[in-house]
């Protein structure tokens, strides 16, 4: 009653409720439901590895986030002195990298300062991943063209970038080119509410041409400045905990992944559990290929030795051996797998709960009939095959259902085609070789590869291939006409109409209606059709012939003779 409610002394009442009578009264309710034993209660022990005796300066971990091509990766480019975008189909990127870079300019208080860059796509598809990268980041590079100005893209790249980074460096690019306007990016930028520090506001803006490299020392020197007042601090001697970047299956060197240390130290010969896999490293690798000795906080490393290629942006940590980090990812396994079981309900046939058996059989027989394109995705990388995955479930379409069977990352395999061949699906490969031996398979079991290296180019196939399912859709296009002018009898028994073609043509054999003051007639088709005594297979406007229809012989003058033929169009999704 205290609370307001109208109740007796064996009414049943909220938990809630009864939580806050017992408040009131100074006591915490316990509440244990049938079944349930008493809940052990956990010793809290004291977290020693962030002790700010033991905490160490780490390298800034840098995302650059941006619209698509405006010029991510050629300021990345120049900082690496390599050419990626050249070597990026369709020259947009289709992964996240992850590089070190070495501060090289003149001023001393950042000698041999390092700087770990992120380089995320900028394609409308890869938004999950753009998110991931922006989640591990400390400082956000939002890179927008002086040309173009803020694009849907940049708009969602600062929404990540606010939300997950704590500082944020404004890189405008292409100062050189033809129509760039600095002033109104730095406009945009304060509607946006990311003033530039020299309009009085609290966002390093950096003018930059990544192409001729004018201003990117200016750029890393901003970087390190917003670093400093970050104060990125990380314990290098205690477990190593971190964050899978990209993971891929590699010929030759089975599952790798680029993982970013965030505190600790990891080494060849530790072993780290990884949500559902485990990894004893094998070797840490650079990013140009280079063997490297440990990996400290903040810096990015490609690990090798994983049981299974592991899921972007899952977290892994150090345990004491392999055996230990082995059960511990069955046990996350299991835990998975009996939640999806969990989830998973009786096959989708469109039944409801309360349905009559003549009703779910209707809707079962109604399912069969619907248009399903099974798909089987291939992927280079886990981060694509996630993108790539979610774009195909973005395409809607009331007449066909896309069904994605399964997924993984890799070249395609024999064991992929007989995989489609059970399930009757296709093969979308993304960016993937076809294993030797493969084409024989595909043409025993009939199974199609559909496969492109740049994503959207790949969505358009996808979707040509639900609408291939769909029955085309037969339209009716007009030939032309004729006005009966005179009739003439054909033998003893049947007429001709004497006709003039008023437009298009008239052919032999199309199909024709009759027309009479409005009324349809009679339809049938252009049984003989003649110029003067002879046969003619089409006539057209302008020109006098003589029709007579199947079927029928009571011409009039004045009838309009309408010819038309049937096409088969593609239906569209």
């Amino acid at each position: 009653m205290e609370l307001n409610k109208v109740v007796s002394v064996a009414s049943v009442i909220e938990e809630a409720d009864a939580r806050k009578v017992a408040e009131k009264h100074g006591y915490v309710l316990e509440i244990r439901h049938r079944g349930e034993g008493a809940q052990p209660v956990k010793k809290v022990e004291k977290n020693t590895d962030d002790d700010p005796a033991l905490l160490a300066q780490r390298p800034p971990v840098v995302c650059v986030l941006g619209h698509v091509d405006h010029g991510k990766t050629t300021l990345l480019d120049y900082f690496r002195k390599t050419n990626v975008v050249s070597g990026e189909a369709g020259g947009i990127t289709q992964h996240i990298g992850a590089y070190s870079v070495k501060y090289q300019g003149e001023k001393p208080e950042y000698k041999g300062r390092t700087v770990t860059f992120l380089d995320t796509p900028g394609h409308a598809a890869f938004a999950k991943m753009r998110e991931r990268g922006a989640s591990v980041t400390d400082i956000a590079v939002l890179v927008v063209a002086a040309d173009d100005g803020f694009m849907p893209q940049t708009e969602e790249a600062l929404k990540f970038a606010q939300k997950h980074a704590s500082a944020i460096v404004c890189a405008v690019n292409k100062v050189d080119a033809k129509g760039a306007n600095i002033d109104r990016v730095k406009q945009q930028m304060q509607q946006r509410g990311i003033t530039p520090e020299d309009w009085g506001g609290e966002t390093i803006t950096n003018p930059v041409s990544a192409l001729k490299g004018t201003g990117m020392n200016e750029l890393l020197e901003s970087i390190l400045l917003q670093a400093e007042i970050l104060d990125l601090k990380a314990n290098p001697k205690c477990a190593a905990h971190g964050v899978v970047i990209e993971s891929q299956m590699e010929t030759g060197r089975g599952p790798t992944a680029t993982v970013i240390v965030q505190k600790g130290t990891l080494k060849p010969g530790d072993s780290f559990v990884c949500g559902e896999t485990w990894c004893k490293v094998r070797a840490l690798m650079d990013e140009r290929g280079g063997r490297l000795q440990n990996s400290s906080p903040g810096t990015p490393a490609l690990v090798l030795g994983w049981d299974a290629v592991p899921a972007p942006g899952t977290k892994f940590q150090t345990v004491k051996n392999d055996r230990e980090a082995r059960e511990q990812a069955e046990e996350a396994a299991l835990a998975g797998r009996k939640a999806a079981e969990a989830q998973q309900q009786a096959p989708n046939t469109g039944a409801r709960p309360g349905m009559t058996d003549l009703e779910r059989l209707m809707a079962a027989l109604a399912q069969d009939k619907e248009k399903i394109l099974r798909v089987l995705l291939k992927a280079d990388v886990n981060g694509t095959l996630e993108a790539l995955e979610g774009c195909l479930r973005e395409i809607k379409s009331t007449k066909v259902r896309l069904d994605i069977v399964g997924g993984s990352v890799g070249p395609i395999t024999q064991s992929d085609v007989q995989l489609a061949e059970a399930a009757k699906s296709i093969i979308v490969g993304f960016d993937t070789k076809i294993e030797n031996g493969v084409q024989a398979h595909l043409k025993r079991t009939g199974v199609r590869i559909v496969t492109h290296d740049i994503i959207y180019e790949l969505i358009t196939l996808v979707k040509e291939a639900m609408a291939e399912l769909l029955d085309p859709e037969v339209r009716e296009n007009k030939l032309g006409g004729a006005e009966v002018r005179a009739v003439f009898p054909l033998g003893k028994e049947h007429k001709v109409a004497g006709c003039m073609v008023t437009e298009g043509l008239v052919r032999r054999q199309a199909k024709a209606r009759l027309v009479r003051k409005g009324q349809i007639i009679h339809q049938g088709p252009v049984e003989t059709l003649r110029r003067f005594k002879d046969d003619a297979s089409e006539v057209k406007a302008g020109f006098e012939c003589g029709i007579k229809l199947g079927g029928y012989d009571e011409y009039q003058p004045g009838d309009i003779i309408e010819v038309v033929e049937m096409l088969q169009v593609r239906p569209s999704l």
